[in-house]
């Protein structure tokens, strides 16, 4: 059975854990459609369009 040679330091063990939890920024990009800010593939908020296509009715706002 395999077994450590010798005994792992603190800094060395904290060392290999800290990688796993960074965190990393979603992916935003523009919607061809609308212009605005999105999160890749997924459906756009603003104008309710993925893929070239309406998946969503979106009603818009009569505070005008």
């Amino acid at each position: 059975m395999a077994v450590p040679k010798g005994k792992t330091s603190k800094a060395r063990r904290d060392t290999r854990r800290s990688a796993h939890w960074k965190l990393s920024l979603p992916g935003i990009v523009k919607c061809p459609r609308c212009q605005k800010m999105k999160l890749s593939h997924r459906v756009c908020k603003n104008c309710g369009y993925y893929d070239g296509r309406q998946v969503l009715k979106v009603e818009e706002d009569a505070k005008a």
